[in-house]
């Protein structure tokens, strides 16, 4: 079991006389009495496996010895008829692979005896923030409650702790990836086959999320990008609300969820069916430099030498263009990274500037954004890394463009 299996890398990092406490999250109001769709703590499922909201995880290791337990909310059949069914702790045990399983009331008095009868030094909760400006998440709540109840004990960030062990996919890991991205690929699949200009950009979107959800994919690796025209050059658009008109193109940056794991895919078609010869020429671009990174993408290599092939790549190809005079100026129409890690999370568990190994999967997503012709392109691929290379999970997601051009003609015939 892939959690089991976690924990157990865990415990091996963990220095001697420490406590990991993870909380999976609570649901969060958005108005009067409806909730955010929920997201568990990703530290807090990778190590469980589980995804549902108000438990704990604890894991002890004293003198050597290494010990985990769940907490989790008593069954109440006054809330389960209005929410549904709550877990019980044998679906629990079952599911994490933890054998001691609780109910919440009960951890405050555990927690006080490890802390009284043990010597435990440091507890590591996910303090992790994308930015300063961020509000706290849960687990940060809960580590400064901690601080002021236990404050001659050490908090350290169990996103830190944790890093080196998610960066590497195990084999569930990536078959569950590898299913995300097929259902993707049937997704797009549906959405080629009734593009057509006069659509609206959310109805596209929803010819993609509509195949997604009756394979299974509950869920989407973030919100859907539908940008037709001049909103493709948006990088993080998701409004999805015009038109999409003939001779534009239409940029897709998307993906499902398969178990919590998430795919992250781009493509770029033409609205009509057919590319101009303008937009077939970026597009070309775009292509040789995804498939130049791919080449290079191997253990050794960095992110940011990633990064360099692919403005290589496209500056080369903006100059004969006549778009740029030098390569210098490639980040006027191409303002991104080329790779992130992808896994529980789109945008995965941070890198930093580490060389790439066996076993990471990483995102391939060249592009050229030009606002004054109203082109946006991206290719997006996924890449698993291997011992000498890379095989792109996400191959048979056509991206040719003789065969996407066929594919749209074919299906609108």
């Amino acid at each position: 079991m892939s959690a089991y299996t976690h924990r157990e890398k865990l415990f091996n990092l963990m220095p001697d006389n420490s406590m990991v406490i993870c909380y999976s999250g609570i649901p969060i109001h958005s108005n009067e009495d409806d909730y955010y769709p929920f997201e568990v703590n990703s530290q807090f499922y990778y190590l469980t496996g589980i995804e549902w909201h108000n438990m704990v995880l604890v894991m002890n290791k004293t003198n050597g010895t290494c010990t985990d337990y769940l907490f989790i909310e008593e069954s109440d059949p006054s809330v389960e008829r209005w929410t549904g069914k709550m877990p019980s702790i044998a679906e629990v045990k079952e599911i994490s692979g933890i054998s001691s399983v609780k109910y919440l009331e009960e951890l405050n008095d555990i927690l006080d005896t490890n802390f009284t009868r043990t010597y435990i030094d440091t507890v590591y909760f996910d303090t992790y923030k994308e930015s300063s400006m961020d509000l706290p998440d849960y687990n940060l709540v809960k580590a400064n409650e901690f601080k002021s109840k236990y404050p001659a004990i050490k908090i350290m960030d169990l996103h830190r702790l944790v890093l080196p062990l998610r960066r590497v996919k195990d084999e569930e890991e990536i078959d569950n990836i590898k299913k995300a991205i097929d259902i993707t690929k049937q997704g797009l699949l549906n959405v080629m086959s009734n593009i057509k200009p006069g659509m609206m950009e959310y109805q596209v979107q929803a010819d993609f999320e509509y195949v997604c959800r009756k394979l299974g994919a509950r869920k989407f690796a973030f919100p859907t990008i539908a940008g037709s025209g001049l909103n493709g050059c948006m990088l993080h658009y998701e409004t999805n609300q015009d038109e999409i008109c003939d001779g534009e193109l239409i940029l897709l940056d998307l993906g499902a969820k398969y178990k919590n794991y998430c795919s992250d895919i781009t493509r770029t078609y033409p609205v009509n069916g057919r590319f101009s010869k303008r937009q077939r020429e970026y597009y070309e671009i775009v292509l040789k430099a995804n498939k130049e990174v791919t080449k290079a993408a191997k253990p050794g290599v960095t992110l940011r030498d990633l990064q360099k092939i692919a403005r290589d790549v496209i500056g080369e190809g903006l100059m004969k263009m006549g778009k740029i005079n030098s390569k210098e100026e490639v980040g006027k129409y191409y303002m991104h990274g080329v790779s992130h890690s992808i896994g529980i999370d789109a945008h995965d568990i941070n890198l930093g500037n580490d060389c790439i190994e066996a076993g990471w999967v990483i995102s391939n997503e060249p592009g050229v954004y030009i606002d004054e012709e109203n082109i946006g392109i991206r290719i997006e691929d996924d890449l698993l890394i291997t011992e000498d290379g890379c095989v792109v999970l996400s191959q048979d997601i056509i991206r040719e463009p003789d065969e996407i051009e066929e594919y749209i003609t074919n299906a609108n015939k």
